[in-house]
């Protein structure tokens, strides 16, 4: 997705030395005053093999490789960065809330937290169920470290519904390969997802200001939202 005039309306919020985390193709275009670094999953050579679809020229280095489902973001300690850019990550992730405990952890008292998620309604996820908060809840006091087949089974009978006249041996394939490239396992609209940052920040006693958001309704594509960490 080609970066919109939305979205630099809040990147103009943003000073200091930050964050990026799962930019792959589309690093965010901040102000050239502010410095970052970037964090993935997966070194950079793995993900020109996971997503070979993508021009290997516009993927940005990966500085750090760190898993959020599994180990959080532990190579950085509490309070470090001026700001943490999280776009279109959480809804990969099998354990949205601990990821929002961990980008806070990370961020310095008044430092800026930008946070968005894809709308189902303007995507292909359109004719997914919305992700309940209770599962999400569920995943989290359970410490849930990976996505259960189920999400991207649900995942490909709404997106790619042609892969279950497949031979099953070949379903298996098509299953193991979108979990390998951790396709979207939640589902939100703008209103749930606003929802749903609301209530992690409550249930971790997370104090934040927001600062700026924009909805689906409004840019066609996401809720975007920037979040100010208070002590």
């Amino acid at each position: 997705m080609a970066e919109s005039e939305f979205r630099f309306k809040g990147y103009e919020l943003l000073t200091g030395q930050g964050l990026e985390i799962g930019a792959l193709n589309q690093a965010a275009r901040i102000h050239p005053g502010c410095s970052v670094k970037y964090c993935d999953a997966n070194t950079r050579e793995e993900i020109i093999g996971f997503f070979p679809e993508l021009k290997i020229e516009d993927l940005v280095p990966v500085d750090y490789v760190c898993d959020l489902d599994r180990e959080g973001l532990h190579l950085f300690d509490n309070n470090l960065f001026d700001f943490v850019i999280f776009n279109h990550v959480i809804e990969h992730l099998a354990n949205p809330i601990k990821a929002i405990k961990e980008i806070f952890r990370i961020a310095k008292n008044e430092g800026l937290l930008v946070i968005s998620a894809p709308d189902k309604d303007y995507t292909f996820d359109k004719q997914r169920a919305l992700t309940p908060f209770k599962h999400i809840l569920k995943d989290f006091e359970n410490d849930a470290d990976e996505a259960s087949d189920e999400h991207y089974v649900d995942f490909l009978k709404a997106v790619h519904p042609e892969v279950f006249e497949l031979p099953q041996e070949k379903i298996t394939e098509r299953i193991n390969f979108v979990k390998l490239r951790r396709e979207h396992v939640h589902v939100w609209d703008s209103a749930t997802f606003k929802d749903f940052l609301s209530q992690c920040l409550s249930i971790l006693e997370i104090k934040a200001n927001l600062l700026y958001e924009t909805s689906g309704d409004e840019n066609k594509f996401e809720y975007f939202s920037i979040w100010q960490k208070i002590a």
